[in-house]
């Protein structure tokens, strides 16, 4: 409970503020008159005690004699007695107000123990209290019923000596022009972050940094408010500023603790939606104002503070969570539909996108979305992958709990969620994390390795413990506090090669001699192997476009540890054979069956992303040939071939109903395209329709995603029939189930085709056509099953004749 004084009593804030008003008329006079005051009354008071210690001591010389009665012995005698214990001497009561060089540094920002001389404090003669409080006219100290002004020493700063035997419960009511403040002492709080997370922080093993460091609305020794933490080693002070005191940080210095380099600060009474940033004073004496590293909400982008904030979500999707570590992915099925949240229906909130994209993604019967970058980035033509906010959804489509809102429906819909991820790299921002205080910290002190070539960004210091915490707490994070069942990490090739885009001479190699970065190695391990551990069912996916190897092998084999890879050979070489003229695919061949040569070196996603839609590369179906009719033919064959292929598959957004234009993060989809009143609508539909079916067939047969890293699980029939630009392969399940392929990259009817087949199946019926005029096709079909005979072909004892439709891929299932 708060103290308040007797009723009988003045009111301590209207006398706070009635004496702080006198006070500002008196001006200095009045000020300089009442500190004279003060000094005399302090210096009587020691006079006195120093003559009452005088005193003391001459008693203690004195002998007292005692002349006991007659005992009845007819004798009396006379004893001596001792003296009595002297007492204490009273201790000379000192001066509350603060030396000159403490005032200097709390002044500047350059205070590394502001609790050890603010607050309150057993000193000799009673309790110093001392009050830091820029602005204030007078403060005031609240002690049970009773009152006591402190003398405004100057600068803000105010002190007083009560006469007190231990420091009691307190609370101050401070004085401003036209207001009275009733609050707590910031000062008389112990640190409210514990040894073990110090230990943990300093060994950079804290798998929850997000729980340490940041702002962290809290009740500490029984009072609500904000514990402020920051990771700052080289700062010679940090100050917390942000709505509450008016951005002005001077009365809110953070303590450092221990070696650590964590400040901290226990600021009773900042609760959540608070505004806030860190002032830090660099090693050279200047100040910088950065956002937290560690903020788990930001201000809406151009805006730059960081939200004090806690989530209140109550998650619905339990069901999900405990069914997908039943089967581990890569034995499982799994299509991905990529997003750019804020395109992919302009202006829509995360809580608008959740009544909308998981109907949409079922619909279409994708098993995962995966958005690209969510965490807070100040530019949106980056679209997420320079990040400042490696810890907060961004803010423009809503907050956290939004966020966390959208991945519950998704999950309650039975659509897994993955996330673009990005520790390879930030930019240069100087409010964020680029020199953060004052010197290279978060990315490497030597500029050759600091710098990013390509994107003007800076790399992380993967090296350095601290960093690595920070990125691998951050993975963590986002898997265990929003049920992100899966990290696509961007750009790892950059990460591993010390020369990545780096010319000889711009580059140092490893303690090996070697051109691998050793330190991005172990933290991709540590990473992956942590994530695995602490969040089961996840999956971690690699965008790595070179041949290192064992990008997908286990950590403890010397693997970097991730589910999958991104097949970047097998997308640059499909692309580059479909976007030949039919006449002269035969000269190409080979790029459609040499991903076969090395398919199962690792786990791989066949990735058709937004970067193959964007800046020049034209979209999916214009990257096609021929007109119109045959572009969308092409794009049909080619999904129908990619969706049997071994590895699993991924659609960026407006790719699945055949958009014309490229992506643009300023507009999205252009969704018109399928408005009934549109004249094309039906081509663009039937596209739509086709990738419906595809995902509904794949899904029900294990033929296409059981045995996706075996050998076991694919056969060629026929993969050098370059002169007919036709493919042939068999899939099979762990049961032996399969499912025949066969795509026709030309543009002509093949009749009779013989293709050779098993001859433990009766009779084949086709489940796919690519052609069928639902789909916009010439409706070239083979409507009636399909039974082998007994001709050899193809080194097997039967065959079976199909007729190939145009430009199509055809699916068959055993009758």
């Amino acid at each position: 409970m708060t103290p308040r004084p007797p009723s009988n009593g003045p009111d301590p804030k209207k006398a706070a503020a009635k004496k702080a008003t006198a006070k500002k008329g008196a001006g200095k006079k009045s000020s300089a008159k009442k500190s004279s005051t003060k000094k005399n009354s302090l210096k009587k008071a020691s006079m006195k005690k120093g003559s009452a210690q005088k005193t003391s001591a001459a008693d203690k010389k004195a002998t007292r004699v005692t002349v006991t009665a007659d005992t009845g012995t007819g004798t009396g005698t006379t004893t001596p007695t001792p003296a009595p214990a002297p007492a204490p001497a009273p201790e000379i009561a000192i001066s509350p107000a603060l030396d000159a060089m403490d005032r200097d540094r709390l002044l500047h920002g350059t205070h590394h123990a502001p609790h050890s001389v603010l607050g309150a404090h057993p000193v000799p003669g009673g309790v110093a209290f001392r009050v830091f409080r820029p602005f204030a006219l007078g403060v005031t100290v609240m002690t049970g019923a009773s009152t006591t002004e402190l003398h405004d020493d100057g600068d803000g700063f105010f002190s007083g000596l009560l006469p007190l035997p231990d420091v009691p419960e307190y609370r101050l009511l401070v004085a401003y022009d036209g207001t009275v403040q009733d609050t707590e002492d910031a000062y008389r709080f112990l640190p409210a972050l514990g040894d073990l997370d110090l230990h943990l922080i300093g060994e950079g093993r804290h798998e929850q940094l997000w729980r340490a460091l940041g702002a962290e609305p809290m009740t500490h020794q029984g009072v609500t408010g904000t514990r402020f933490t920051v990771w700052a080693p080289n700062a010679q002070g940090v100050r917390v500023a942000g709505t509450f005191n008016f951005w002005d940080g001077t009365g809110a210095p953070m303590r450092s603790l221990g070696g650590t380099g964590v400040w901290e600060l226990f600021m009773p009474g900042i609760g959540e939606g608070e505004l806030y940033k860190f002032e830090i004073t660099r090693p050279d004496g200047s100040k910088t104002l950065r956002a937290d590293p560690m903020a788990r909400r930001t201000e809406v982008p151009p805006a730059t503070s960081s939200i004090v904030t806690a989530s209140h979500h109550e998650w619905g999707d339990e069901e999900w969570l405990a069914g997908r570590t039943e089967v581990p992915a890569h034995e499982a099925p799994f299509s991905v539909y990529e997003i750019h949240l804020a395109s992919w229906r302009p202006g829509l909130t995360y809580r608008q996108l959740a009544e909308q994209l998981p109907s949409y993604v079922k619909d279409l019967g994708f098993t995962h979305v995966e958005l690209m970058p969510v965490a807070e980035h100040p530019f949106g033509g980056s679209w997420g992958y320079q990040v400042t906010g490696f810890y907060a959804p961004t803010a423009r489509l809503g907050t956290p709990d939004d966020f966390k809102f959208l991945v519950d429906a998704l999950h309650q819909a039975g659509i897994g969620v993955l996330m673009d991820w990005v520790p390879a790299h930030f930019p240069r921002d100087d409010w964020a994390l680029a020199e953060f205080d004052g010197r290279p910290l978060y990315e490497h002190e030597d500029p050759l390795r600091a710098a990013h070539p390509d994107w003007g960004t800076l790399e992380f210091d993967f090296g350095r413990r601290e960093v690595r915490n920070f990125l691998v707490a951050n993975a963590v994070y986002w898997c265990q506090e929003f049920h992100i069942d899966g990290l696509r990490v961007d750009a790892v090739a950059s990460m591993l090669y010390l020369d990545y885009s780096r010319e000889p001479g711009q580059w140092t190699p490893n303690e090996h001699g070697g051109r691998e970065n050793l330190d991005a190695v172990a933290f991709l391990q540590e990473m992956n192997a942590t994530v695995y551990r602490r969040v089961p069912g996840v999956v971690t996916i690699a965008e790595e476009s070179t041949a290192w190897d064992g990008v997908t092998r286990a950590t403890d084999t010397g693997g970097l540890g991730f589910g999958f890879k991104w097949n970047m050979g097998w997308m640059h070489d499909s692309l580059d054979y479909m976007t030949h003229d039919p006449v002269h695919r035969r000269h190409h061949h080979g790029e459609m069956t040499f991903s076969m040569v090395y398919a199962y070196s690792e786990n791989y996603v066949l990735p058709i992303s937004h970067d193959e839609v964007v800046h020049g590369k034209r979209s999916l179906v214009s990257k096609m040939p021929g007109d119109w009719w045959q572009q969308r033919a092409n794009l049909r064959a080619y999904l129908a071939f990619m969706w049997a292929h071994p590895g699993k598959q991924l659609l960026f957004m407006g790719q699945e109903f055949a958009q014309g234009a490229e992506w643009s993060e300023t507009h999205g989809p252009d969704w018109w395209l399928l408005d009934p009143a549109y004249g094309a609508e039906a081509d663009h539909r039937g596209v739509r329709d086709l990738v419906r079916d595809l995902n509904t067939v794949y899904r029900h047969t294990p033929a296409l995603w059981q045995l996706d890293t075996t050998p076991a699980g694919f056969q060629w029939i026929t993969g050098d029939a370059a002169e007919d630009n036709v493919f042939a392969f068999l899939r099979h399940d762990t049961d032996g189930s399969p499912l025949l392929a066969v795509s026709n990259f030309s543009p002509v009817v093949r009749h009779d085709y013989r293709l050779g087949v098993p001859d433990d199946t009766p009779a084949w019926h086709e489940t796919v056509n690519t052609d069928t005029a639902v789909y916009g096709g010439s409706d070239v079909t083979n409507p009636d099953p399909v039974k082998p005979e007994p001709t050899p072909w193809h080194g097997r004892p039967a065959s079976i004749r199909l007729t190939l439709p145009p430009l199509a891929t055809i699916w068959l299932r055993p009758a």
